[in-house]
């Protein structure tokens, strides 16, 4: 088991280890903010970010995907958090946020940012805030 993951859970950041094309599937065909995602696309997302799985530790199948984009020294921006329909409410998600946490400490970085419609309570518990002065932030691209 790894430390703040459920039993029979394990996170992982071997790349090796990701199913590409189930992560595909899981986020154009089912979260909201990449419906349609072009496979890809999908795997340069992958390639250019560090990445967290999640696996059943009995079968290996994976449970769950996230992925950094950092420079690992200053900024990190968490995204593409997803727990497939059949694992979710085992704190699989709770688990997976305080494992990135805890594996982004080390690199010192000033800030780590994300952005959810629904979830705010899960990201809360390991510590996200909202964003104090929001009237800072600016974007550039489709909002």
């Amino acid at each position: 088991m790894s430390e703040g993951m459920p039993d029979g859970c394990e996170m992982s950041t071997d790349p090796a280890r990701l199913d590409a094309a189930l992560i595909h599937k899981w986020l154009s065909q089912d979260a909201y903010w990449a419906l349609g995602r072009p496979r890809e696309t999908q795997d340069r997302a992958i390639a250019g970010s560090l990445n967290f799985g999640v696996y059943d530790t009995a079968s290996g199948a994976q449970l769950a995907y996230a992925r950094v984009v950092t420079d690992r020294v200053t900024f990190g921006w968490l995204c593409d958090v997803y727990v497939a329909p059949e694992a979710r409410g085992r704190g699989i998600g709770t688990g997976l946020a305080a494992a990135i946490r805890d594996h982004l400490a080390p690199y010192g970085l000033r800030r780590v940012l994300l952005a959810t419609a629904d979830a705010h309570a899960v990201y809360a518990k390991v510590g996200f805030e909202p964003i104090a002065e929001p009237d800072k932030w600016m974007a550039l691209g489709r909002q």
